[in-house]
């Protein structure tokens, strides 16, 4: 009990926080009286003091409190999209941190569309009337729900699939309201058993591409030119969930992955993919297609909650003029998938010769898309490979540091891939090295 009577007043501890003393007093007071209570806590349970003051424990919690949570991360695992690291770095762009013309027509002098900014960069690109929402799980939803709600889509078994985080295909349909009627095996699905499935209540003939892996062996599917046919004959859509959402031809880098142009031409009447994997741009979702059909679906209330807002058009807009003048090197996504082995080895060489007190070796190595993107693709790259007595502690570290590097731990060596390590990170990454790991050495 004396030790609880030994706690100072909230009135003692605040006049004691000079440093933090423009904040207003309500929030002061609410961090001092948390602090003192988790002491008070503590002293009942027996559980001994922690060495710092009351002052300094509540110095500690505002200063976490009022540091930025999303911050710049390192990577160096080698994985180019990354989810838990955003999927694909932005491209460069500067908000409009004031008033803009996100819904005004300026010519007109009235209310527009937010579509405008992204509307006709999307028709150049894809050839189709297009509408962006914020992610491709919502443009799968809203493409059911105005298109099947109610009615059936017809899709194979094989094609049911998980696109991370616990979301599944017929989940995301169920919610929608449109009835799965499935087709075909596992494995093997023919045109028959999409002919024979089709009925009255039949409004989409639904193709998704397992964009996050493959299967091999006895397996089978009708090409997309059979299920565009099979749609114009019954009268009823396709529509194709892409999920990269490629644009860009990759074959060059030795990646083969699906275009959403040659889901066009095959006769697909509407389609949608991210916009945050291989296009390279912010979290967003495109659907693009048949004029009649992306007219319904932009139409539908719940587009409305759906949509993207003014930073993320920002980001897309300026993403979506590099995607028009092939200007890949400014695309983070694009410039890391095309970039030179030389120029990658020289990243890590440069490196290596700043870490020359460490042991450390450059190596040649592999990086990967990631992202639920050409599961069973790799690229070429160099590494650089650290061995530290305990690099389960140095990893640790680095995740820790200022700014926190994301690395891997192959063969007991912290493995740092040249790939996805921008020029401009180069010097901040050397020096979050030294700081990690010279004290083991």
């Amino acid at each position: 009990m004396n030790l609880l009577r030994s706690l100072p007043s909230v009135d003692q501890v605040l006049r004691n926080l000079p440093e933090f003393g423009g904040l207003p007093k309500p929030l002061l007071t609410e961090e001092v009286r948390a602090v003192l209570a988790e002491r008070r806590r503590d002293l009942a349970a027996g559980k001994e003091a922690p060495n710092a003051s009351i002052e300094k424990l509540v110095e500690a919690r505002l200063r976490a409190l009022l540091s930025p949570s999303l911050r710049p991360v390192i990577n160096a695992s080698g994985v180019i999209l990354h989810t838990n690291l955003g999927r694909a770095p932005l491209t460069e762009f500067h908000p409009v941190s004031r008033y803009s013309n996100l819904e005004y027509d300026l010519e007109a002098g009235k209310r527009g569309k937010r579509d405008v900014h992204t509307q006709h960069l999307l028709e150049h690109l894809i050839r189709r009337p297009a509408i962006a929402v914020n992610n491709n799980a919502a443009a799968v939803f809203l493409v059911l729900h105005e298109l099947a709600g109610g009615q059936e889509v017809v899709v194979s078994r094989g094609e049911l699939i998980e696109i991370g985080d616990g979301f599944r295909i017929p989940e995301i349909m169920a919610r929608s309201g449109a009835i799965l009627r499935e087709v075909g095996t596992t494995n093997r699905t023919r045109v028959e058993d999409y002919r024979d499935a089709i009925n009255e209540k039949t409004r989409l003939i639904l193709r998704v591409h397992p964009s996050n892996f493959h299967m091999t062996g006895f397996t089978a599917r009708p090409t997309l030119k059979e299920l565009a046919q099979l749609g114009r004959e019954r009268g009823i859509p396709v529509y194709e969930d892409l999920g990269s959402g490629c644009l860009v031809d990759l074959s060059a880098a030795g990646i083969r992955e699906p275009l959403v142009s040659e889901s066009i031409d095959a006769g697909v009447n509407i389609v949608s993919f991210s916009c945050d994997k291989l296009l390279g741009g912010p979290q967003t979702g495109i659907i693009a297609g048949d004029v009649d059909l992306v007219t319904r679906v932009r139409r539908n209330p719940v587009y409305r909650a759906l949509r993207i807002d003014k930073l993320v058009i920002e980001a897309l807009e300026t993403t979506l003029h590099h995607l028009l003048t092939q200007n890949w090197k400014a695309i983070p996504t694009l410039e890391m998938v095309f970039a030179e082995l030389s120029q990658i080895k020289r990243r890590a060489e440069t490196a290596a010769a700043a870490l020359n007190i460490l042991e450390v070796a450059v190596a040649e190595g592999e990086s990967a898309i990631g992202g639920g993107s050409t599961p069973d693709s790799a690229l070429p790259t160099w590494v650089l490979q650290l061995a530290v007595p305990k690099p389960d502690a140095a990893e640790e570290r680095l995740r820790s540091g200022k700014p926190p590097v994301i690395a891997r731990i192959e063969a007991d060596r912290l493995t740092f891939d040249m790939r996805t390590v921008a020029d401009d990170e180069l010097e901040a990454l050397i020096t979050a090295i030294q700081n990690a790991c010279i004290q083991d050495s």
